[in-house]
C-alpha cells in the first residue's frame, strides 16, 4: 500500500506527534502541504490529511490543498488535534474530500495543548497532551487502516 500523510503542526507540534506515530504504523512519509504536489494525489492507495483545528477547521493550508486535490476514488483518512478534541470539526474537511470522490477511510482527533487566542494568557488548556496513551490510540487507529 502506497501511503502519505500531509501534516499541518503549527504550535506546539501536537499534530506532528500524531502523524509520526501513525506513518510509523501504516509505513507512510510525512509531509507538509506545501510540499505536497496535490496532482500527484491519485498515486496513493492512501492519503492521510490532518492538522490542528483553528476555529472550528482544519488548518488553511490544509483546506486550499484540499480543494486542488484531483478527483479520484482513493482512500483518505483525516485526523486532528485541538482543544476540544471533537470529530465533528472534520466536518468541513470531511466534506471537501467527499466532493472530490474520495473514501473516507477513518477519523482520529485528541485533545492537545492549545493555546491559541486568549488561553495563552492562562497557559492553554490541555497541557502535556497528547499523552503516551493518545500516541497508542493513534496507532491503534492506524492498524485499523491497514486492515
Amino acid at each position: 500500500m502506497k501511503a502519505i500523510i500531509i501534516c499541518e503542526s503549527v504550535s506546539h507540534g501536537n499534530t506532528l506527534k500524531v502523524a509520526n506515530a501513525i506513518a510509523e504504523v501504516i509505513g507512510a512519509n510525512v509531509v507538509k502541504p506545501a510540499e505536497f504536489d496535490a496532482g500527484t494525489a491519485c498515486d496513493y492507495d492512501l492519503i492521510g490529511l490532518g492538522s490542528g483545528i483553528y476555529y472550528g477547521k482544519h488548518h488553511k493550508s490544509l483546506m486550499e490543498l484540499a480543494e486542488k486535490l484531483p478527483n479520484c476514488r482513493k482512500s483518505v483518512f483525516i485526523f486532528s488535534t485541538s482543544g476540544k478534541g471533537a470529530i465533528s470539526q472534520h466536518r468541513h474537511l470531511s466534506d471537501i474530500i467527499s466532493r472530490k470522490g474520495y473514501r473516507n477511510a477513518g477519523e482520529f482527533t485528541c485533545k492537545g495543548w492549545d493555546t491559541w487566542g486568549p488561553l495563552k494568557y492562562i497557559g492553554g488548556i490541555n497541557r502535556g497532551l497528547p499523552n503516551d496513551a493518545m500516541i497508542e490510540r493513534a496507532r491503534e487507529f492506524a492498524r485499523g487502516l491497514k486492515a
